[in-house]
């Protein structure tokens, strides 16, 4: 497992919901939330960018935004960002580079079959660019705050 904790965080541009296209770099000098989820629109992967939504203006307030990452296609994420009223651009990392440069395109295992996945994970980033703190093999159920602890330490 990769641990990029202290190093500087792998910068992208990639498309995201919303018709934009959205560079880490664009962030320079406020810390950054980036969440990666397996599927956009499941269960769990709705749930937790719901949770991020709603504790988006705690997020804000404690200076620090948020960005969502999955495989799925652009089409895919505004329809799930439209559908939830998500709050956050949800990037599109078709090809897999992000997900490959942060470590979390991973083998996974369900109903007996092994297959290739993003495994939930975010990062903190510090307003220098450098991973602050990881969750790697994320369980919904209080993420959401202890990211939020997290980011109101900083």
């Amino acid at each position: 497992m990769t641990d990029l904790t202290g190093q500087a965080a792998p910068d992208f541009s990639l498309p995201a919901s919303g018709g934009q296209t959205v560079s880490l770099a664009d962030y320079a000098g406020k810390p950054v939330v980036l969440f990666f989820y397996p599927k956009a629109d499941t269960s769990g992967c709705t749930k937790e960018a719901v949770g991020f939504t709603e504790a988006k203006a705690e997020f804000e307030a404690a200076g620090a935004a948020l960005i969502g990452i999955s495989k799925d296609p652009v089409k895919k994420q505004d329809k799930f960002a439209d559908k939830h009223s998500l709050g956050m651009p949800l990037m599109s990392d078709e090809e897999g580079d992000v997900s490959e440069r942060y470590g979390v395109w991973k083998e996974k295992q369900m109903y007996g079959k092994t297959y290739m996945g993003i495994e939930r994970s975010t990062f903190l980033i510090g307003p220098d660019g450098k991973v602050l703190q990881e969750w790697r093999k994320v369980k919904v159920p209080g993420h959401v705050e202890d990211v939020l602890t997290a980011v109101k330490g900083l």
